[in-house]
């Protein structure tokens, strides 16, 4: 029996503590600011425990690590470098859901000398996207063949009958998380060409992206995705390309929303302070002026477009005080976004995640599909949830049943971490549907 201590008690990190507890016999500790939230996972379990806890209270942290076998911390990214420095003076592992910054990865060489393993990117996108795109590869590469074109679309997204506002959007992970993501410039290979997109730009060139039992998306660019060809050991490839999936619609308005200015996460100080007040200063006019149309001009659309339409269906245009005075504008709308863009009880979210690969054989040319399709349960966990949690679970017990045991900074892109999860996955019926046919 092994003690386990999840950080953070926020919208996905519910199966983590249940897969734990339901399939090991180990303890496990949610430690968290909010009681609470961190009691309704355990949820009266007699190998749970919850404990108060604040990130910025280090001596606590020390604590929780010191007590732990394996840490997992579903905290947001930038709280995960005192968490790991903390489990390397212990001698402790950790698992995150989050991308491997650099500060973390120069950790690898004294998480290597003192046997700890930081394994990372287990979850969702980063996780399940790596892991699965890892067994094609490797099975394309045991069959004599090479990968020259890489594209993978992710995206978390109501259910078809969920889809029912006007932004076609529904939060299942930190609505903060996924505003500030709208900033994020992109970079890719096509064509062996490398194409960067600033962040200004990520919504300007949607790709209609369709996928089998789900429907047609619009597609953007997530990140740095030439950083993935050496990750995936794809040199030479073609085309790499890793992207966002969204409802139809949605890039035309993320776009204005950002040329708008709503992305700015500097606290400010309003004299109107109400929601009509960040807008009028965003649009440089008076709060009782024509507010609607000189934003509509800083976003570079017209004054009744869709963009304008939604933003007033949020509220933004709203004489309505702000929940706090110092804010900031991205904050304001994340308030409003908070509000308006959750899921009802009993309505259901949808995962929707797609690798397609073009691989060359001496002999032939193939295009393969490889597609994953998950559907929260009604008044349940979320497929979000499930989908980032359920690896990060797995990670632990693999961990500590030894199946999982290189020390040092991981991402699960080796088969032996990739398959015991992938096949586990599977028999809790998260499953890839693969095709292939020649070209």
């Amino acid at each position: 029996m092994a003690h386990v201590t999840v950080l953070g008690a926020g919208l996905v990190a519910g199966p983590v503590v249940r897969h734990i507890l339901e399939s090991s016999q180990h303890t496990v500790s949610v430690a968290a600011r909010s009681v609470d939230r961190a009691r309704a996972l355990v949820n009266g379990h007699p190998r749970g425990s919850v404990v108060a806890f604040d990130i910025e209270d280090a001596a606590a942290l020390d604590a929780l690590v010191a007590k732990s076998d394996v840490v997992v911390s579903m905290l947001p990214w930038l709280h995960h470098l005192p968490v790991a420095q903390r489990c390397l003076a212990h001698g402790r592992h950790l698992v995150t859901t989050s991308y491997v910054q650099p500060a973390m990865r120069a950790l690898d060489g004294e998480a290597k000398a003192r046997g700890v393993i930081l394994l990372n990117e287990l979850g969702l996108d980063p996780g399940i996207d790596h892991m699965s795109a890892m067994r094609v590869i490797h099975g394309v590469r045991a069959k004599g063949g090479r990968v020259t074109s890489f594209r993978s679309y992710c995206g978390g997204l109501p259910a078809p009958e969920a889809n029912n506002n006007p932004f076609g959007y529904k939060f299942s992970w930190s609505p903060r998380g996924v505003v500030l993501a709208a900033r994020n410039a992109a970079k890719y290979r096509k064509d062996g060409v490398e194409v960067v997109i600033p962040g200004p730009e990520l919504f300007a060139s949607p790709e209609l992206v369709d996928v089998p039992g789900a429907g047609r998306f619009e597609g953007y660019p997530n990140r740095d995705s030439t950083s993935y060809i050496k990750v995936y050991d794809l040199e030479g490839v073609q085309t790499m390309f890793r992207g966002t999936l969204r409802n139809l619609g949605h890039c035309y308005t993320w776009k204005a929303m950002g040329a708008m200015g709503l992305y700015d996460d500097a606290p400010q100080t309003f004299a109107d302070a109400t929601y009509r007040g960040v807008m009028a200063r965003l649009a440089g006019v008076d709060a009782a002026g024509d507010v609607e149309g000189a934003l509509a001009a800083r976003g570079n659309v017209p004054k009744g477009s869709e963009p304008l339409q939604k933003l007033a269906w949020l509220g933004m245009f709203e004489a309505t005080a702000l929940p706090e005075n110092p804010i900031s504008p991205l904050d304001a709308l994340v308030s409003r976004m908070v509000e308006k863009l959750q899921y009802a009880p009993g309505e259901r979210d949808m995962i929707v995640l797609q690798h397609e690969f073009i691989a060359e054989y001496p002999d032939r040319k193939e295009y393969m599909r490889s597609a994953l399709v998950d559907f929260g349960v009604p008044n349940g966990e979320t497929a979000m949830s499930r989908t980032v949690g359920l690896p990060a679970a797995i990670g632990v017990l693999r961990i500590l049943d030894g199946t999982i045991a290189t020390p040092g900074v991981l991402v699960p892109v080796s088969p032996g971490v990739y398959n015991p999860i992938l096949d586990e996955l599977a028999t809790l019926g998260v499953r890839f549907h693969e095709e292939t046919k020649p070209l």
